[in-house]
């Protein structure tokens, strides 16, 4: 099989689908979701044929499609994968049809503008992960904003307008400033290589690293700012907390499960290979912020009384475990990293489900409205239970693969060269159990004390339908993770070789 289109015709799913959405009458609602939800399992299906053609053995990237698009820049609309991108990509597509399917229920107004947005936004970031140009990668980075602003703004909470303009402003603050970064990258690779701007990924990745650390050092935190903004890593956290309790529950999925881990993303695919000396150099300084995020959004998640905002500051939390493995700059620990952004898209997925199935039976999030539903809801009791467990870390379940390689990369990384990198970031597992167990206490076991609880439905089937396929993968990479690691092995080597190539200090 011709395997050179298939990231195209990836791309092309959602973006004919959303254009079918546009093409039917609003009144159809019941229509419009089917088209969407089956659009979005299209997608995975296409994704699944790609992960069959991929060969893990391989280097570099595969499936390369190119065509020229502005010939006298050097752009060109270029996708490809390599291990890292197709985890992700398969991340994407398995959620949003998830996210879709459990929308049915609490979005009940302006349905074919919410499934348009949420197709049009799987565009964004399947985009994002294949693009190997520059400048069409900065296209989907921009594109992936608006439909998430309108999620927020149209289908939120009640601040979910200040909440929207917040992310809004956070993110393109950010964009421009790594805009200013590509230009300035591709001119100066340019000059060295003689051949005028280039934006084509493949290119840079032999010139950047030859730029002057004077220079690269700039070039280098341009890129780290906007990806930090939308990892977000601490101090740069603050528009999170606001977008996810004011967004859907569909958003919230989304914005956990694959928003955030753009901005792991970009810092392994273009910090790190492109600008070497910057990354080792900074990797303490950043593996700082990493640790201080971990301690201070589990601090902050422990005291925190909505449930929504809990879940959403154990995201930064999470979060900086990445970065740490990222800048821990060793096989182990950025196996550990990547794996862990599909845990956390996973876990944390799930538990914005479950919080978001009982929101939509009492419209409250407050962890002391409630008190007792075991009795009354013991499904549910066990499935928040479940994922509890696999957000702590607990052996056999999907977070601790992650947790203990990123510890273990952190602890005999001869970048950072200090232990206490690990044994403070340690201490945010222990925090997790703390705040995560102490919600589950107070929300589950005890009396029932609010007699508006005594009519609490358990989980339907199409809910049940909605949380056992993650709750598959979250054995399945607790129990043998070695199906997913295989797949970012030679990607992880790669990156690695390519630092230690340029950079004298990892001898």
């Amino acid at each position: 099989m011709e395997t050179n289109f298939l990231l195209t015709y990836l791309l092309l799913v959602p973006i004919f689908g959303s254009v079918i959405v546009l093409l039917i009458n609003k009144s159809q609602e019941k229509l419009i979701r089917w088209i969407g939800l089956a659009v979005s399992l299209i997608a995975f299906v296409v994704s699944l044929v790609v992960y069959a053609y991929f060969d893990s053995t391989k280097s570099g990237f595969q499936m390369q499609h190119q065509a020229v698009w502005v010939k006298s820049l050097n752009i060109s609309y270029l996708v490809g994968i390599d291990g890292l991108s197709l985890l992700l990509i398969l991340l994407t597509t398995f959620l949003t049809p998830i996210t879709l399917f459990s929308s049915w229920n609490s979005i009940k107004e302006k349905v074919k503008q919410f499934t348009f947005f949420m197709l049009f936004l799987e565009v964004g970031m399947l985009g994002v992960f294949l693009s190997l140009d520059l400048f069409l990668f900065y296209i989907f980075w921009e594109v992936m904003l608006i439909p998430m602003y309108f999620i927020i703004g149209i289908w939120g909470g009640k601040e979910r307008i200040y909440a929207s303009v917040k992310f809004f402003i956070y993110t393109m603050a950010g964009s421009l400033i790594m805009l200013v970064a590509i230009i300035w990258l591709g001119l100066y690779v340019g000059g060295i290589n003689g051949k005028g701007f280039t934006s084509n990924l493949i290119e840079l990745y032999k010139y950047a690293p030859m730029i002057p650390f004077e220079v690269q050092k700039y070039m280098f935190f341009a890129f780290f700012i906007s990806f930090a903004i939308k990892v977000p890593l601490f101090p740069f956290h603050t528009w999170l907390p606001d977008a996810h309790v004011q967004a859907p529950t569909a958003g919230s999925v989304i914005l956990a499960g694959v928003l955030l881990k753009m901005g792991t993303y970009g810092l392994l695919r273009f910090n790190l290979p492109l600008f070497p000396q910057s990354a080792v150099n900074y990797a303490a300084f950043i593996s700082v912020l990493a640790v201080i995020g971990i301690i201070y959004g589990a601090l902050v998640a422990m005291v925190q009384t909505d449930m929504k905002k809990l879940v959403a500051y154990s995201s930064v939390s999470h979060l900086g475990f990445v970065v740490l493995g990222i800048f821990a700059m060793n096989v182990e620990a950025l196996q550990g990293s990547i794996i862990q952004m599909v845990n956390h898209g996973l876990s944390t997925g799930a538990l914005f489900l479950l919080v978001g199935m009982l929101y939509d039976r009492t419209h409250h999030r407050e962890i002391s409205y409630y008190g007792g539903i075991a009795k009354l809801v013991p499904l549910y009791s066990v499935a928040l239970l479940f994922t509890s467990l696999s957000s702590i870390g607990l052996p056999g379940l999907n977070g601790f693969i992650g947790e203990f390689l990123i510890l273990t990369g952190s602890f005999k990384s001869v970048v950072l060269n200090s232990w206490w990198f690990t044994i403070f970031s340690a201490t945010g597992v222990i925090f997790a159990a703390v705040y995560l167990l102490w919600m589950y206490q107070r929300v589950v076991f005890g009396e029932v004390t609010n007699n508006d609880l005594n009519d609490l439905k358990d989980l339907t089937g199409r809910e049940i339908f909605i949380l056992v396929p993650i709750f598959i993968f979250i054995v399945w990479l607790g129990i043998y993770p070695t199906t997913f690691l295989n797949l970012t092995s030679v990607t992880t080597e790669t990156i690695l070789n390519n630092v230690s190539a340029f950079t004298i200090k990892l001898f």
